[in-house]
């Protein structure tokens, strides 16, 4: 059993380490940011904020959200329920809105990682006209950012201890509108994009985050999760004690 929890928490921990440096180098390319990280980062340039303390504002709004979408599903949920499976619903109420509260602390550590990384990792771009070799290590950087994004949402996901937040508000939202989670993804993704584009022309009148990079993330993140887990979702399971 010790060895099975040691494993469950190397692995997620791991994959925390792995999201947050992908989501870092991504934004050190200069070729655009992913969706979901897009309006933090856009906020972070055009007012010239740190970066993990802006994502942490944008993470707290989220578990905010969260918490006010499961008290309405809880509602409705309380109103349809006969007298039996009432207790029940409480429970469920009460173990959903202690995991949003828990991401708080998780996005307080995540966003200590995406400073640090910050820090260490310099800028892989140059103000004005790029060089062709230039653009070529961007590119190669930013296909890595992207493997490794990939990477590390999938290890964190699949040891199913506390989202980040960012995957809480998307699960949150698709149980409350009763859509599955990856169409909920995409329409919450261009949601963000929406924003971020928003926001840049009205602040700064130029695009600030979104660029190549971000279409490439929305289509490559998920294709990385789906292939790492081919390869490494039962061998993980096992180690970590969580056989379906």
């Amino acid at each position: 059993m010790k060895k099975h929890i040691f494993y469950r928490i190397l692995f997620y921990v791991t994959g925390l380490l792995i999201l947050a440096m992908g989501l870092t180098l991504n934004t050190k390319t200069g070729l655009g940011v992913s969706p979901i990280i897009s309006v933090a980062y856009s906020i972070s340039v055009i007012f010239e904020r740190n970066f993990g303390n802006t994502t942490l504002a944008l993470y707290s709004v989220f578990v905010g959200i969260q918490m006010i979408l499961h008290l309405i599903r809880n509602y409705r949920y309380s109103r349809k329920a006969d007298v039996a499976l009432a207790h029940a619903g409480r429970e469920d109420l009460k173990l959903n809105l202690l995991m949003d509260f828990l991401q708080i602390p998780l996005s307080i550590v995540f966003t200590r990682f995406l400073n640090v990384f910050s820090a260490i990792i310099p800028d892989l771009y140059s103000e004005g006209r790029s060089t062709a070799g230039e653009m070529a290590a961007r590119a190669a950087f930013l296909i890595l950012a992207i493997i490794l994004t990939g990477i590390g949402a999938a290890m964190s996901l699949d040891m199913r201890i506390v989202p980040n937040p960012g995957d809480g508000i998307v699960q949150a939202l698709a149980d409350t509108v009763h859509k599955s989670a990856g169409f909920t993804k995409n329409c919450f993704d261009l949601f963000n994009i929406a924003v971020t584009l928003s926001l840049s022309f009205i602040f700064a009148g130029h695009l600030a985050g979104i660029g190549l990079g971000t279409v490439l993330a929305v289509i490559g993140v998920g294709r990385m999760i789906a292939v790492f887990n081919h390869f490494t979702y039962d061998k993980m399971k096992g180690l970590s004690g969580l056989e379906a």
